[in-house]
Formats: structure tokens, C-alpha cells, sequence
């Protein structure tokens, strides 16, 4: 059996992996469907965007009457004329402005990651088999689960990030806590995605429930690791790649020592039976 490597050798390893011909080219494709994504929510927004909802609020904070263009999109006037309403009192206009930016700031973040787990989604087998050809390829891969079961990973991990955000609510208005509260229900979708989609393509059910059972935390440090990569906007057009890569090899390393530790048990079974 190979020796062990650190977990900085395995970073390392995926980073030198990462600039390989085939990784870039894969690379590229993410970089174009981020690259779209963001000019139409650019364009999207600059019709109604925060200048026009900025101004409004100084209008309704001056005493000026204001009307919203019946054009307008039913949620922008919806979301106008309730901030309008609280801005009008000093007690609640304060807590609004928290509230614009706390939610703006998950709104960024959600974007950002959705974004990065959905070209996950489609660029993980194809990854995953350049890394199994080029270092793993005496290693058997088997993946498990059907085609309905990443839309239902999807939707329960979706259905207990909101939960969760809704049960912080409380600790939003706590200095530093708040950094914790809006991250971790969003962290979790996004380590519960990530881990199912290289985990499925590699290993079999068994294979990954004892894996599980003695490197779960080591996984969710490494998932912890990707998602403030994640949160770096000049990163996040390239991570999704490296995501898979590192979170790769470790599972690969993960597979290559439980077929080690397999092997030493089925040679000590047939020693004890020849003794």
C-alpha cells in the first residue's frame, strides 16, 4: 500500500492536476455558463435595480409622493412599497437596512454556490473518470443511486437549509454570530450536494457507509475548505473543477485504503485457516 498523504500533499496534488490540459479545457465551460448566468441576472436587475429602489426610499423618506411604474414586475413593487412603508418610521427604518444588506449578502452567497453546485452536477462524471484513468485506474469504481435520487439529495438538503435559516433568525442580530448563521445553512446544501455527487460516481453504497463511518469529519472540514473558497468571487469561476478534483483524490485515497485494509484481513482469514 502507498504511504499516506498529508493533506497538503493532496491539495497540492489536485492544484497540479487542476492545470492539466484536459482539466482546463473542462475548466472553460464552467467559466462560459457562469459568464451567461451573470449578464442576464446583470441585465435583469439594471431595469429595477438598487439606484431605482435607493431613490424611491428617498422620496418616501422626504415626504414626496411617488408612484412605482405599473410595468414594474409585481415583486419589485411588492418589496418597494413594504420597504417604503417601514422606512417611513425611525424605529424600523434601521432595522430594514440591516435586513437589505443581511439578506443581499445571502442572496450572493446562495447565488454563488447554487451556481457552483449546479456545474458540479454536470462536470463530476467527467472529472472524475480524467482522475480515475490518469492515478486511480487499478481501483474499481461502482457509483450508487438513480437518477431521481440527486433530485432528492436536492430537495431535502433545500428544505433544511431554509429550515435552518428560519431557526437563526434570532441570531442575525448578534455581531460575529450572524457570520455563523447565514453561512452554515447554506454551507450545509452545499457540502450535502458536493459530497453525494463525487462520492455516487465513485464508490458503491457499502464502500461510501464505511468510508462514512470513520472520515466523516475529515470530509466536512474539506467541504468547509471549498466553501470559503466558494464565497471568493474571483475564484468561484474556476473552483467548481478544483472542487471536484480534491474532493476526488480523497475519496480515490479514501477507496484504495479500504481495498488495502480488505486484502490484509481476507490473507490474515486464510493464514488463521492454513494454521
Amino acid at each position: 500500500m502507498k504511504r499516506d498523504l498529508l493533506e497538503g500533499e493532496v491539495i497540492g496534488l489536485s492544484i497540479k492536476d487542476f492545470f492539466t490540459k484536459d482539466m482546463l479545457k473542462i475548466a472553460i465551460l464552467p467559466l462560459l455558463f457562469t459568464l451567461i448566468i451573470m449578464l442576464i441576472f446583470f441585465y435583469t436587475a439594471a431595469g429595477y435595480g438598487f439606484d431605482s429602489l435607493e431613490i424611491y426610499v428617498q422620496q418616501v423618506q422626504s415626504g414626496q409622493e411617488v408612484t412605482v411604474d405599473e410595468q414594474a414586475p409585481f415583486y419589485f413593487i411588492w418589496i418597494t412599497s413594504i420597504i417604503a412603508f417601514l422606512f417611513k418610521y425611525s424605529i424600523t427604518s434601521w432595522l430594514v437596512g440591516f435586513l437589505i444588506y443581511t439578506v443581499g449578502t445571502i442572496f450572493v452567497m446562495m447565488f454563488s454556490v447554487f451556481l457552483t453546485v449546479i456545474i458540479i452536477g454536470f462536470l463530476t462524471p467527467m472529472i472524475l473518470k480524467v482522475l480515475h484513468k490518469r492515478h486511480y485506474s487499478h481501483l474499481q469504481t461502482n457509483g450508487f443511486g438513480s437518477l431521481l435520487t440527486p433530485l432528492w439529495i436536492a430537495l431535502k438538503s433545500g428544505f433544511i437549509m431554509v429550515l435552518l435559516f428560519i431557526l437563526f433568525i434570532p441570531l442575525y442580530f448578534i455581531p460575529l454570530v450572524n457570520i455563523i448563521a447565514i453561512n452554515f445553512p447554506v454551507y450545509y446544501f452545499f457540502h450535502k450536494l458536493l459530497n453525494f455527487d463525487v462520492a455516487s460516481t465513485i464508490l458503491s453504497e457499502d464502500e461510501y457507509k464505511a468510508i462514512h463511518k470513520k472520515k466523516a469529519f475529515a470530509f466536512r472540514l474539506r467541504t468547509a475548505f471549498l466553501y470559503f473558497l466558494s464565497l471568493i468571487p474571483s475564484l468561484m469561476l474556476f473552483s467548481a473543477v478544483f472542487f471536484i478534483i480534491y474532493l476526488g483524490h480523497s475519496y480515490f485515497i479514501q477507496l484504495e485504503k479500504l481495498g488495502s485494509y480488505d486484502l490484509d484481513n481476507n490473507i490474515d482469514n486464510d493464514t488463521k485457516l492454513i494454521g
